[in-house]
C-alpha cells in the first residue's frame, strides 16, 4: 500500500532584491521592486510504501525541508501534487505548535489535540509522553523557559506518542544529547517496526543507512538519484568531495591554481578522470596466499588492495566495506576507525588487510574499497570491487557466527 505520493512537485519562491516599505517608496523608487523567481523545488516525484524509511539528504538549501513542509500543509506546491494516506506527525521545527507561556504539560495537550487526538486518549499517554521527554522535573514550567534540548525532548515524545500513520523529521534529532538521541533513533525503529512510515531530513548518512530502505538525494531542486542508500549514498559523497576540492592546475614553478573558468570544456573532462589514487585491483587470499573466491566461515582471509600513485598524498583514509547479496551491510572499516597511522603515499603499492578470523556466515558477499582525504574528498573508490562466498560445516544463522560458549549450572 502507497502510503506517500508525491507527483511532479514544484515550488517557487518570489525573492524581492530591496523590496519597498511603503506605497511612496513602491511610486519614488521602482526599481526596489525587482525580483526574481527562484524554483526551490523541480518537478520532484517519488513514492513511499506504508512502513517503509526514507531519508532525503543533499547540501543546505537544496530545497529537503522545502520539500518537508510541503509534505506537512504548511505550504502548498505551485505544481503538481502531494497524497498522503493517514494521520501524520511531524516535527519540521522545534517547538513549532508550543504556546512559550504555557506549561510543558497544558503544550502536551494542546499539541497532541493539533495531532488529532482526543483529551481522553491524550489523558491515556500524557504520564508515558512525560517519561519518555525526560524533563518531569520541569514539565508544569511555561516552555519559554526550556532549553532547545529541552523543546526538543518534548516535541519529539509527543509526536511518537499520537500513534500517527505518517511521521516526518526535519533533523530535529541533532540537538539533543548523545544518549537521548540513542533512545530516540531506538524509538524510530520500535514505530518502523510497528508499520508507521518516516520521512527523515538529515546530514547523517549513518542514521539513513541504519533506519531507511530508500534514500532520495536533492540537488538543486532536482532529485539527483534515489535508491537503496547503498547505491546513493557513495555517489552524493564523492560529488561533495570535488565541490569541496576544485579542479587544480599546476604552473611550470610548481605552484598551483584554481582552474581558469576560460578553459574549455574538453580539457577540463580531460583533467577530472586524473585520480592521484588510482585502485588497480582488489583480491582476496586464504591462510596459504592463494586468490579464492570462497572460505570457510572461521579461517583466516586476506584483502589486497592494489593501488597506482599519480600524485603524492601526504593524509589519506583507506576503507573497506562487506555486504551480503541482499545489500545488507555486513561490516564496514578503514584506517581512520581503526587509528592506523598511514604513511605518506608517492609510490605504487599494496595494502593488505589481514583477517584472522573470518566469521561471516555461508551466503554470496561483495566488498566495496575506496581512498578519500580526511575531509571526505574521494580519490578513487571500487563498488562491488570483488565478490566471494562462504561455507560452514556448522548450522548458525544470520550474518556472523558470534564466539559463545554452553554452561548449565544445576
Amino acid at each position: 500500500m502507497t502510503a506517500i505520493t508525491v507527483k511532479n512537485v514544484a515550488k517557487v519562491f518570489r525573492v524581492y532584491y530591496d523590496r519597498a516599505a511603503s506605497l511612496k517608496d513602491k511610486i519614488l523608487f521602482k526599481k526596489r521592486n525587482k525580483y526574481e523567481d527562484r524554483w526551490v523545488l523541480n518537478d520532484i516525484s517519488f513514492e513511499v510504501q506504508k512502513g517503509e524509511a526514507i531519508g532525503i539528504i543533499g547540501q543546505n538549501g537544496c530545497g529537503k525541508s522545502t520539500m518537508l513542509k510541503l509534505m506537512t500543509k504548511i505550504m502548498y506546491p505551485d505544481k503538481g501534487s502531494i497524497e498522503i494516506n493517514g494521520r501524520i506527525a511531524s516535527l519540521i521545527e522545534l517547538g513549532a505548535g508550543f504556546h512559550p507561556d504555557m506549561s510543558g504539560r497544558e503544550n502536551i495537550y494542546t499539541n497532541s489535540s493539533i495531532f488529532g487526538l482526543t483529551r481522553e486518549e491524550i489523558r491515556n499517554r500524557v504520564e508515558n509522553i512525560i517519561d519518555f521527554s525526560e524533563i518531569r522535573e520541569f514539565i508544569d514550567n511555561p516552555v519559554r523557559t526550556y532549553s532547545s534540548g529541552m523543546y526538543m525532548r518534548l516535541a519529539f515524545s509527543v509526536a511518537i506518542h499520537v500513534d500517527a500513520d505518517v511521521l516526518l523529521v526535519d533533523e530535529i534529532l541533532a540537538v539533543g544529547d548523545a544518549s537521548f538521541q540513542a533512545k530516540c533513533f531506538n524509538k524510530m525503529r520500535e514505530i518502523k517496526a510497528k508499520g508507521m512510515t518516516i520521512v527523515i531530513v538529515s546530514h547523517g548518512l549513518g542514521e539513513i543507512e541504519q533506519l531507511c530502505e530508500k534514500s532520495i538525494w536533492i540537488d538543486g531542486g532536482y532529485i539527483r538519484k534515489q535508491g537503496t542508500p547503498f547505491d546513493v549514498h557513495p555517489v552524493y559523497l564523492d560529488y561533495m568531495g570535488k565541490k569541496n576540492h576544485p579542479l587544480e592546475q599546476h604552473n611550470t614553478d610548481g605552484s598551483s591554481e584554481k582552474a581558469n573558468e576560460s578553459e574549455t570544456s574538453s580539457s577540463l573532462n580531460e583533467n577530472k578522470d586524473i585520480r592521484d589514487i588510482e585502485i588497480i585491483s582488489v583480491n582476496v587470499y586464504d591462510a596459504d596466499n592463494d586468490k579464492k573466491d570462497l572460505f570457510e566461515t572461521g579461517k583466516p582471509m586476506t584483502i589486497k588492495i592494489k593501488y597506482k600513485v599519480n600524485k603524492p598524498v601526504k593524509k589519506h583514509i583507506a576503507e573497506i566495506s562487506i555486504f551480503r547479496n541482499d545489500g545488507l551491510k555486513c561490516y564496514g572499516t578503514s584506517t581512520f576507525i581503526d587509528k592506523v597511522n598511514t604513511p605518506e603515499i608517492s609510490e605504487d603499492g599494496i595494502i593488505e588487510i589481514l583477517i584472522k578470523d573470518n566469521n561471516l556466515l555461508p551466503g554470496m558477499y561483495s566488498l566495496d574499497a575506496a581512498f578519500h582525504s580526511e575531509d571526505g574528498f574521494i580519490f578513487d573508490s571500487r563498488r562491488d570491487a570483488l565478490k566471494f562466498s562462504m561455507y560452514s560445516s556448522t548450522m548458525d544463522v544470520g550474518v556472523s557466527r558470534i564466539t559463545h560458549e554452553w554452561k548449565y549450572k544445576i
